[in-house]
């Protein structure tokens, strides 16, 4: 089967990251391809970047239906323009926030989600409570820092995700972390040692339940709202 792995933004450095997590979760009959697109905001941090970065996001994956993949993982953890890629996409399509938390839910009856900035809190929420979690999600936590710095100092980054994951423990009694950025991917197998709980990185999630899906034969229905966009 052929996924194709979309980050929405515009930096390379981490759609090679997210390939590089998808294809170590990946069936080795996997093939995945990893893209991004060029015109889109550097990191998506907030409703206008995400506004910003759908159309884009929307064109390659119509460019995948006619290469003929067969699902396709929108590796951005606000899930931006998720119904619309559903929409054009006749394969599944997952957004590895609805993918991270439906695994969290299904391992753990309470977690935490850790992500980037204080202001990606609300939308987190939000999304969390269209999803239908609510109550086994405790807390949505940020650590305080930008998406495009999580590379600059790994160790550092590490850390001090550490230290979030432990006041999670600590005062939401969480039994799993969701990671709340794809940029944090390539650590959640060091937090999960450090940490002594389950750490879920959306990229690997969404991958796993990719192949599952296309295995079992589920496509997107087209009988309502996930019909075809009408041509004008």
């Amino acid at each position: 089967m052929r996924i194709l792995l979309i980050n929405p933004n515009s930096t390379q450095s981490m759609t090679d990251q997210a390939e590089r997590s998808a294809r170590s979760a990946a069936l080795p009959t996997t093939v995945i391809e990893a893209i991004n697109p060029t015109d889109t905001p550097r990191s998506i941090e907030g409703h206008a970047d995400e506004a910003m970065a759908v159309p884009s996001m929307l064109q390659l994956i119509r460019e995948g239906e006619t290469k003929g993949f067969d699902a396709y993982v929108v590796a951005c953890f606000d899930d931006p323009g998720l119904d619309a890629a559903r929409e054009v996409a006749g394969g599944p399509v997952f957004g590895i926030c609805q993918a991270a938390v439906q695994v969290a839910m299904t391992i753990s009856k309470r977690f935490s989600i850790v992500t980037t900035l204080p202001r990606s809190v609300p939308i987190i929420e939000d999304l969390v409570q269209e999803y239908g979690a609510t109550h086994h999600c405790r807390r949505v936590r940020s650590i305080d820092m930008p998406v495009l710095a999580l590379e600059e100092n790994a160790c550092h980054t590490e850390d001090t995700l550490v230290q979030e994951i432990e006041r999670a423990k600590r005062e939401d009694h969480a039994e799993a972390i969701v990671l709340g950025c794809a940029g944090m991917s390539e650590l959640c197998e060091r937090l999960e040692q450090r940490c002594g709980l389950p750490v879920i990185d959306g990229v690997t999630a969404a991958v796993k339940l990719a192949e599952a899906y296309v295995s079992a034969g589920y496509r997107t229905s087209k009988a309502g709202a996930y019909d075809y966009p009408r041509v004008k």
